[in-house]
């Protein structure tokens, strides 16, 4: 009892962002995050202070699962962006950046934040109704008869991540594998609703990232001697699989917690063992070529399915079950009872393979849209990294699939989404006021605070303290070398915008991004002909920057619209 102590009262903090620390603590954060920003970002190197695994990286994903925050509003910030990456896997920074910007550009405008989150739906209501509207000319439409869209969406990812350390070859050689991968896992036949089957990573570490391959239906890793000892023999028809979820050890690991009640001179050993044979023998029966078991199969049950010529293997784990169950076309096996023959799947053929070191069984399904990528990289930490990346890709992929459109990337999307919601504003302002309540002083504020965030985004590409300039016809991002300003001719120092859309040398006036120019109305409706001529393309997903987009303004209103923070201290 004299080590109890008194429950310690909660601490109740009014006006957080009024908090000196909670601003530097959330400039911190912005700034660790925008400096990972885009192909040309820094790298960080996590580890905790009591040991364990270094990571270097630059994805949010791995950013901010590694990093500690202790304040209550940064912990809603992460959770959030955290949380939108877990459904949508891209796009992690370009949201955490924003949602800093705002929140950090309404703490200098002086409104009531009740305004301010007002005037932001609107505006985020003005973006999301122009991206997907068929004037917007940042969102390009997805041809799926040629894979040139889509490995540069392959591509702006993989080049995106800088902790991959790939050469240019090696970036062109993963960017066709995960594409090849994405393609396989496309059903050939397509009913009311598309099922998408799944690729599988199977690490290769040590090797060369050129040494990288993908291979249709699954790879389940051997010993070799495992190998040499199953090896099959040829069959001109396909394999017939049975595939099991419970144990076959004849252990008594899913008793519960029931009590077994065996009678006097039973064995309880040779019972199970009695039953397992009994499983073998109806397999035999049923003319079954292969055995997949999730857990242990039993020593003397593996020697009697070898005996009638049926190959067992063991332990694939329950990462495997599902890809096996799309393979085969089994339906997991989760009791010792009579086997119904629905319950049988099939795999086409069933053959060895060496990569590097390692020794694989190939199962090669008859239709199953699953593929294997081996995945090599030259140590772990890159390799974790390009894992990461590799399903980032196909993740985004798919969800290009369900919304067929891709954004420009490099930084235009956001100038050009700055420059159209001014010039709106600007023009319909009075529509607006009268609308929302507000006065006009009021929509303007925030609308600059609201582009400016967006303008920072776009500006966080640039790490090494290059000039950025915006066109006034297009809208678009340009980056040139620092103190460029004394050259009188743009041309002579600009090449191609942010996405490579548009070069230097058409009839293009430029301005600098944070200066203050004249609101102008950004060509739209992008002509199809200017983007079939164009190549390597710099493109963004268009759900994931969409979501990202409302996530960070929504993101933005919750916190500015914190009024008090209740910390339970004990």
């Amino acid at each position: 009892m004299s080590r109890l102590q008194a429950k310690k009262p909660s601490l109740c903090k009014t006006e957080p962002l009024t908090s000196e620390r909670v601003r530097s603590t959330l400039s911190v954060l912005k700034g660790i995050i925008a400096s990972c920003y885009g192909p040309s970002g820094r790298l960080k190197q996590l580890h905790n202070g009591l040991g364990g695994c270094v990571c270097t990286t630059s994805q949010s994903s791995a950013l901010l699962r590694n990093l500690s925050v202790t304040h209550p509003i940064l912990k809603v910030l992460t959770a959030s962006v955290q949380n939108h990456v877990s459904c949508f896997s891209d796009s992690g920074l370009f949201t955490a950046i924003l949602c800093c910007n705002l929140i950090e550009n309404t703490q200098r405008l002086g409104l009531e934040p009740t305004t301010v989150i007002k005037l932001n739906k609107y505006l985020l209501s003005v973006c999301t109704s122009y991206l997907k509207s068929e004037a917007c000319s940042c969102r390009i439409p997805v041809d799926f008869s040629n894979t040139h869209t889509l490995l540069g969406l392959v591509h702006t990812i993989l080049t995106s991540k800088p902790a991959c350390m790939l050469t240019r070859n090696e970036l062109d050689h993963i960017g066709a594998l995960v594409l090849k991968a994405f393609l396989l896992t496309v059903p050939e036949s397509v009913e009311d609703q598309i099922i998408l089957g799944k690729s599988i990573i199977v690490p290769l570490k040590g090797q060369r990232v050129i040494d990288s391959t993908v291979l249709p239906g699954l790879l389940i890793e051997m010993s070799e001697v495992q190998v040499r000892r199953l090896l099959p023999t040829q069959k001109s028809s396909a394999l017939k699989v049975a595939l099991f979820c419970v144990s076959l050890s004849g252990d008594f690991s899913n008793s519960g917690e029931g009590t077994v009640v065996v009678p006097y001179q039973v064995s309880l050993e040779n019972a199970v063992l009695e039953q397992l044979l009994n499983l073998g023998r109806q397999l035999v029966g049923d003319h079954v070529d292969l055995v997949l078991c999730q857990k242990v199969i039993h020593p003397s049950l593996k020697q009697f399915l070898s005996e009638h010529h049926i190959i067992a293997i063991d332990r694939v784990g329950v990462a495997l079950m599902e890809p096996l169950s799309k393979v085969t076309g089994a339906t997991p096996v989760g009791s010792l009872n009579t086997l119904v023959p629905t319950a049988y799947g099939s795999v086409k053929n069933l053959c060895s393979a060496r990569f590097g070191s390692k020794h694989f069984f190939h199962l090669i399904p008859n239709e199953g849209a699953v593929c294997s990528l081996l995945l090599c990289s030259r140590n772990d930490s890159a390799w974790e990294e390009l894992k990461l990346t590799c399903q980032t890709a196909m993740h985004v992929l798919h969800l290009t699939i369900k919304e067929p459109w891709v954004l420009l990337g490099g930084g235009c999307t956001e100038t050009h989404l700055a420059a159209y919601v001014r010039y709106k504003v600007h023009n319909e302002a009075e529509d607006v006021v009268r609308d929302d309540g507000c006065s006009q002083a009021e929509l303007h504020i925030a609308a600059e605070a609201f582009c400016s965030a967006l303008e920072s985004v776009a500006g966080s590409l640039e790490h090494d303290g290059g000039d950025i300039l915006i066109d006034t016809k297009y809208g678009h991002f340009w980056s040139c070398p620092a103190d460029s300003a004394s050259f009188i001719n743009w041309t002579d120092v600009l090449s191609r915008c942010g996405c490579g859309l548009y070069n230097s040398q058409e009839d293009l006036s430029w301005s600098f991004l944070r200066s203050a120019y004249h609101p102008f109305a950004p060509q739209t409706c992008l002509p199809q002909a200017v983007v079939d001529t164009a190549s390597n393309l710099t493109i963004d997903c268009f759900t994931t920057k969409l979501s990202g987009l409302q996530v960070a303004v929504e993101t933005a209103n919750l916190i500015l619209d914190l009024s008090y923070v209740v910390e339970d201290k004990n």
